[in-house]
């Protein structure tokens, strides 16, 4: 009979472990703090804020249909 035992994780080749790679968030988080300190996020928010009246209704329109898909508010929402 195979046993149903899980296997021990630190001799799997795999770069995943638990619910995600470690390495690939560590890269993330290195490249938005980066971001973040580099002066750039106000040119960024300028430049992806809504044109004019008509765009700026329809994103919030398209917020509304993906919330009213979704499971629930996020609790860390602060809005």
């Amino acid at each position: 009979m195979k046993s149903t035992k899980p296997t021990d994780p630190s001799k799997s080749d795999s770069k995943v472990q638990g619910e995600g790679d470690y390495e690939a968030a560590r890269r993330y988080d290195d490249a938005a703090r980066g971001f973040a300190q580099s002066g750039k996020v106000e040119p960024a928010a300028r430049e992806a804020a809504p044109r004019d009246a008509r765009e700026a209704d329809d994103i919030e329109k398209a917020e509304e249909i993906g919330k009213s898909r979704s499971k629930g508010e996020d609790p860390g929402d602060a809005r």
